[in-house]
């Protein structure tokens, strides 16, 4: 199983040189792979799921490819840039809560944002979870980015009690450190927001 997938990500960095191999992307194709694999409605797909796993994969990571290259970091497209609009979205949805977070206790959202974008939460829930928040960023009508920017908008907004509460250590344990939730909650909440398109005022 871990050597499909080493396969499977050593192709992708052969096809695609400027970028190639980077920490993380272990994350993305596992839930993929995993799926393929123990697809009990099609005998067929475990035979081919490392395949199936890569082709995936490649279309999953065109949308998130800028924010695994540091040279983009400062780019439109990079991760920093996908970081400020996360906080922008987060100041627009509880002004208080962002001002007591960046201003009065200046938490950098490096430190916990930066592993949600890239990873698409794959490292904050419990597996079935990631896998339902994962079929909601895949299916929304607005897009990945846009939805994966409204679940983590609604992550900092189910917590905020604690955060309001807390202070430097406090609101980076529990965003470092997400405490139990049902997501099922937190995915009504992001559904019930506007689209970060509207938002922001440009396309995500």
């Amino acid at each position: 199983m871990v050597q499909d997938m080493k396969r499977a990500l050593f192709m992708y960095a052969k096809l695609n040189p400027g970028l190639r191999y980077i920490q993380g992307m272990n994350e993305l194709i596992a839930p993929l792979y995993y799926l393929f694999k123990t697809d009990t409605q099609d005998r067929s797909s475990s035979e081919f799921a490392e395949a199936d796993a890569f082709w995936c994969f490649m279309e999953l990571i065109s949308d998130f490819r800028d924010h695994f290259c540091q040279q983009l970091d400062n780019a439109q497209t990079g991760i920093k840039a996908t970081i400020r609009r996360l906080m922008t979205l987060l100041q627009y949805h509880d002004h208080q809560l962002w001002h007591h977070i960046e201003v009065v206790h200046k938490v950098d959202p490096q430190f916990y944002a930066f592993r949600w974008l890239t990873l698409l939460l794959s490292q904050e829930f419990a597996f079935p979870d990631t896998l339902r928040i994962w079929d909601t960023i895949l299916s929304d009508p607005h897009g990945r980015m846009d939805c994966l920017l409204r679940v983590c908008t609604a992550m900092i907004l189910h917590v905020a009690p604690l955060l309001r509460a807390g202070d430097f250590t406090v609101i980076l344990k529990t965003l470092q450190r997400f405490p139990p939730v049902d997501v099922n909650v937190l995915l009504a909440r992001a559904a019930d927001m506007p689209p970060c398109s509207l938002v922001l005022g440009a396309s995500v």
